[in-house]
């Protein structure tokens, strides 16, 4: 079976994340009021395949510890569903 499988990183909290700083000082000048806590992260989208869920998710996560994130300072989620056949 095929599975999509879409990963989002994140900084942990209290790693600072100037990106998602720079880019909250700049939405009032934009017009963007009220808008605080601007975090920034990275998507990572893929095709697993694998005999059954279990299998995939235990692809996909250990692919996402070993290679995707820098587990000192990023968190994860990783999701998944059966990927459409075209």
């Amino acid at each position: 079976m095929l599975f999509s499988v879409l990963v989002e990183t994140r900084l942990r909290p209290g790693i600072a994340d100037p990106q998602g700083a720079t880019i909250e000082r700049s939405l009032p000048a934009l017009g963007f009021e009220g808008i605080s806590g601007v975090r920034v992260g990275k998507a990572f989208r893929f095709v697993v395949e694998a005999a059954d869920e279990d299998t995939a998710r235990s692809h996909a996560d250990e692919v996402t510890q070993r290679f995707l994130i820098n587990p000192v300072i990023e968190d994860a989620d990783v999701s998944l569903s059966v990927a459409e056949t075209v």
